[in-house]
């Protein structure tokens, strides 16, 4: 049986070690992502028409319609893996497809770890790719691991592992990438809800003790609520945004307080009346 450890944030009670706050290689100055009238068509089918958008470096900010509306499309525009046919996407100063890749750090929905690679060897690959010895790349990631409710499972295969713990590896994998961006795919999709709902509290605690600028895609209303400072609600397509929503709740409180809050479910009944219109 798959082992999981606890759903319990990540801890900072001890000094941090050398090397474990994962600091990103961009300037605070091109940290921020900014899109002006994107239309994405793909032969006759219409994706995304006239979305503008402008993210503050270190804001969140999702991303939440029904399916087919070109959220992952969106995502994959502003990582640079496809162009938009009209309209600009910048992350700081890069506007180059290139560029903009090599700003970005993409978690997909599927952990994609490698079978036959230990955990904390999966989470080190991103440092490995950027030239860094095996070694180093552990003992850099080793830190993390206990932050990060992992600790004693950096030598299991992702066999060995619950779905709620390799999607933990999968995310420090995309952190160890130290970049500013992070573009997160339905990252718990394939979860059961209750997993998923102690992932979504770990996360939130995660990104507050590890920074990043953060578009997360996500068909979850509660998900894109909780996480994110700011949700774009986006139509059927052809995808356009339709309505803005500041998530201004207190998060420094239990996910069940959060949720049941008379904020948040103001926050969700103006989120699906957006997708319902």
């Amino acid at each position: 049986m798959a082992a999981e450890a606890s759903f319990g944030p990540p801890h900072a009670t001890q000094p941090e070690a050398a090397g474990a706050r994962l600091t990103p290689s961009m300037a605070a100055s091109a940290a921020a992502i900014e899109l002006r009238q994107v239309h994405q068509r793909f032969g006759e089918v219409v994706a995304l028409v006239d979305v503008s958008l402008t993210i503050d470096r270190h804001e969140r900010v999702g991303i939440v319609g029904p399916s087919g509306c070109g959220k992952s499309t969106l995502l994959s525009a502003i990582a640079g893996l496809i162009q938009p046919n009209k309209g600009s996407i910048a992350i700081g100063d890069a506007i180059t497809p290139e560029e903009r890749l090599r700003r970005c750090a993409l978690m997909p929905q599927r952990d994609l770890l490698l079978p036959w690679r230990t955990a904390i060897d999966n989470a080190a690959i991103a440092l490995e790719n950027r030239g860094v010895r095996r070694g180093e790349a552990r003992e850099r990631a080793r830190p993390l691991f206990e932050r990060f409710g992992l600790a004693k499972f950096e030598q299991r295969t992702p066999a060995e592992l619950s779905g709620g713990m390799r999607q933990r590896v999968a995310f420090l994998r995309t952190l160890m990438a130290q970049k500013d961006i992070l573009l997160l795919d339905e990252p718990f999709a394939a979860l059961d809800s209750i997993t998923r709902s102690g992932m979504q509290e770990w996360l939130l605690t995660a990104l507050q003790q590890e920074p990043r600028t953060v578009v997360l895609v996500t068909h979850d209303v509660d998900e894109a609520l909780l996480l994110t400072q700011r949700v774009m609600v986006i139509s059927a397509r052809p995808g356009r945004i339709v309505r803005t929503l500041v998530t201004d709740l207190a998060r420094d409180r239990p996910r069940r307080e959060i949720v049941t809050s008379s904020e948040f479910t103001a926050l969700k009944e103006s989120a699906l009346e957006a997708l319902e219109s």
